[in-house]
């Protein structure tokens, strides 16, 4: 196991930022998502070994999160979302800095520092000063300098913030190739739930300092509803209500599109029921598939 977490607790003052989180990650690329305030910050500083948790116990890399920090940090990388460059330098020698940093000799940090920002395609740019970078530039570079190392894990705050959308489509194929190349596992922090959805086989939503979900995007989708996408003729907000009380979440499209969410112990027959005891005409009745927007909405309890 990659990253294994049991009963972690962490509290700033009086404000609990994490209230028993138990989190599991095995190999390849995991999403963290959660509304402001979730404690996806603060989870991901225990990861890192920036913070000790105040109860609970867990293991990065095998390492101990709280008697072997420095280790983990060894043998993990990290992009961070606010910008951390040094003005004044160039991007081979600041890449070559956090390799040294890391535990590289110079000579080795220099060569590889070379090599990675070839990678992310700031070859032709490694000798200009930071402060000179485009937003795009920037990204790019904070994901060199998280990977100079060769690390076994990898931690992306917010990789795509800032980009244009060509500028994303670049990173995401970059941490595509991280991930399924490069033998590193990926932890990425991300708002941009497509962003997540394309990059990742896995995924953790936290709420209110909990875990809501968690497991391979696709069994989680189809976990706690089906989604249908139903046209009707009729009178809609009865039906909707009839719908609502054997527990269906429905949402009503601009096109008049009723998306139903129907629980996985209710059977169809259930709504055609509804239907017919409402004096509904069902026009239209597809079985639709559903998105991480809409799964990440039910986890955390979002209309």
């Amino acid at each position: 196991m990659i990253v294994s977490l049991k009963n972690i607790y962490f509290s700033y003052g009086r404000v609990q930022a994490l209230g028993g989180v138990d989190l599991d990650l095995s190999e390849g690329a995991t999403g963290l998502l959660g509304p402001n305030g979730a404690g996806k910050s603060t989870l991901l500083r225990i990861l890192l070994g920036f913070l000790a948790p105040q109860r609970g116990e867990g293991r990065v890399l095998d390492y101990d999160i709280r008697l072997e920090q420095h280790h983990i940090r060894r043998y993990v990388g990290y992009m961070p979302e606010d910008d951390c460059l040094i003005p004044g330098m160039d991007a081979v020698t600041f890449t070559a800095y956090f390799g040294e940093l890391s535990g590289m000799p110079r000579q080795e940090a220099m060569k590889r520092a070379h090599d990675v920002l070839f990678y992310v395609g700031l070859g032709e740019s490694r000798y200009r000063l930071l402060e000179t970078y485009s937003a795009g530039m920037k990204q790019r570079l904070k994901l060199a300098q998280a990977i100079v190392h060769d690390p076994r894990l990898l931690f992306l705050d917010e990789p795509t913030s800032n980009l244009d959308p060509q500028g994303r489509r670049e990173i995401l194929e970059l941490i595509k190739d991280i991930s399924s190349r490069k033998d590193i596992q990926v932890l990425i922090c991300s708002h941009i739930l497509s962003d997540i959805e394309s990059v990742c086989s896995h995924v953790v939503i936290l709420n209110k300092g909990r875990v809501a979900a968690q497991g391979q995007i696709s069994e989680l989708k189809q976990l706690k509803f089906r989604l249908y996408e139903v046209r009707i003729k009729g009178e809609a907000e009865g039906f909707v209500e009839r719908l609502k009380n054997i527990g269906c979440r429905v949402d009503v499209a601009e096109d008049k599109v009723l998306k139903v969410y129907m629980p996985a112990e209710r059977d169809i027959s259930d709504f055609f029921r509804q239907a017919l005891e409402a004096n509904i005409q069902v026009r239209h009745f597809v079985r639709s598939q559903t998105s991480l927007e809409e799964l990440f909405a039910q986890a955390v309890g979002v209309d």
